[in-house]
């Protein structure tokens, strides 16, 4: 088949890799003209994957049109600030019944909306449409390290479809109806692990560590319910098996973000370093805008919102967490 992938970063990189090696012919569109040169010219994109080098059925083309020709499926591999852009842009040059496949990870600013409606505000058909989440650093995954993911779709006919299109022996697909869980614990996830880097950078040990990923696991839990997802997601791969990987990986930019917040370097100086979004942050919004019309208390959330966005320090957002009273472990879960 022609698979259309819309992004070069490390992750769609690294995903562009793992379906051609299936042979299966890929088409990856860039924004930027460099990254498209290189694949074309070198099979590599050394600014996100400098050690890896794509099979020679990848090529990539600064055309939407181009990049959509003649293609049997897209999948969407852009940041999520991004993407409600770029899938307009795409938009005319995507047929009615074309699959597709969701890579991003967040909730858009304003609209609360799921990156999965997102793409279906813009091309119609949300039926066709589905997301992937889990444990898959792109460093690992293009090497052919072990790792395994979820795909959530209404429609399990699609879901079967991109599961046969990115199953492997080193890559576990596994299928799930539930599309709101799935993209809310991918989104959060990341939330919780710029907290993570900032407790490590902050000198905190390995059961403060702990103490936010489980804590974070329930206000991921939560907010999934209030949504109208299933809870139980939470403990799958979108869930416990990418909150641990994204909290604890040195492959993980979020994780690393938050050791250098804590070091002093702002956002905006650490993406311009290491050019790549750093999607935990904008999510810090949204989720906190989200819960909010939703009147979930999302303790963690709303304090990164704080320290990103507003006036409060690492001692006062420590301060405000710690001072808490803790109740009832999970509340918040009844119907």
């Amino acid at each position: 088949m022609r698979i259309a992938l819309i992004g070069t970063g490390s992750w769609g990189t690294a995903m562009a890799g793992l379906v051609a090696s299936h042979g299966h012919t890929v088409v990856m569109w860039s924004y930027d003209p460099a990254p498209a040169h290189e694949i074309n010219e070198l099979h590599t994109n050394s600014c996100y994957l400098s050690d890896y080098t794509l099979p020679q059925n990848v090529s990539a083309t600064c055309s939407h049109e181009e990049a959509l020709a003649g293609a049997d499926a897209v999948i969407f591999a852009v940041p999520s600030s991004f993407l409600r852009g770029v899938a307009r842009d795409c938009a005319p040059y995507i047929p009615d019944g074309l699959p597709v496949l969701c890579l991003a990870k967040g909730i858009e600013l304003g609209t609360g909306l799921l990156m999965s409606d997102v793409i279906a505000s813009e091309i119609g058909h949300p039926e066709r449409i589905a997301a992937l989440s889990g444990p898959n650093h792109a460093e690992e995954i293009c090497h052919g390290a072990l790792s395994a993911s979820t795909i959530a779709c209404e429609s399990m006919e699609i879901g079967e479809f991109f599961k046969g299109v990115t199953f492997g022996p080193n890559f576990r697909i596994y299928l799930s109806t539930d599309l709101v869980g799935v993209e809310l614990c991918g989104a959060m996830k990341n939330v919780m692990a710029i907290i993570c880097g900032i407790a490590a950078g902050s000198g905190m040990g390995d059961n403060a560590l702990a103490l936010i990923m489980t804590r974070g696991l329930a206000e991921m839990s939560r907010l999934v319910h209030a949504c109208g997802g299933e809870a139980m997601t939470c403990m799958g791969l979108a869930g416990m098996g990418d909150l641990i990987v994204t909290c604890t990986s040195r492959h993980s930019r979020n994780r690393s973000f938050g050791e250098a917040f804590a070091r002093g370097e702002t956002l905006e100086e650490y993406q311009a370093r290491r050019r790549m979004v750093v999607e935990g942050a904008a999510a810090a919004k949204s989720v906190s805008e989200l819960a909010r019309s939703k009147g979930v208390d999302v303790p963690f959330t709303f304090a990164l919102e704080q320290l990103l966005y507003g006036s409060m320090t690492l001692e006062e957002a420590l301060d405000q967490l710690t001072s808490r009273m803790p109740g009832e472990e999970f509340y918040g879960l009844d119907e």
